[in-house]
């Protein structure tokens, strides 16, 4: 069964995904974040969204040719027109299947109508302490976002 709140995708790291080094590309990386916590916004907002930030991206290790990414995501706050999604990005060496935190992120999106005008986002549901600890950090997050516009 597919839990409507979170998000997961893999990707395999291929050679043009690399630098010469053998290392994913950073902005790789990014990409992936940005389709993963998009489909996460999409879902929960059941509409079009699109990318307002991605912020606080942190690269924690490396991620070679051959391993496998897997990212989750999953809406930690909804908003008036927005939500805000956190992404973890895993490794996988798919020989021995250690599995380390490679990234995370957060991103916004602002859910659009089919005018491309802004419109409401539906309500978040928070559940768990887990669920309304990530509410009240995404809150926190928002505000220094927006004093920095």
């Amino acid at each position: 069964m597919i839990n409507p709140k979170e998000v997961e995708m893999t990707q395999i790291v291929l050679p043009q995904n690399a630098n010469a080094l053998g290392n994913v590309f950073g902005g790789q990386i990014m990409s992936w974040i940005d389709i993963c916590a998009a489909v996460a916004a999409q879902r929960h907002c059941r509409g079009i969204v699109v990318t307002a930030s991605i912020d606080a991206v942190n690269f924690i290790a490396p991620v070679l040719v051959g391993h496998n990414v897997i990212l989750k995501s999953r809406v930690n706050a909804a908003f008036n027109t927005s939500v805000e999604c956190g992404v973890s990005v895993w490794k996988e060496d798919p020989l021995t299947g250690d599995i380390t935190k490679a990234a995370k992120a957060y991103a916004t999106f602002v859910a659009l109508d089919r005018t491309g005008q802004k419109r409401k986002v539906p309500e978040l549901v928070c559940e768990t302490k887990d669920e309304k600890r990530r509410e009240q950090d995404a809150i926190k997050r928002r505000a220094q976002r927006l004093a920095t516009r």
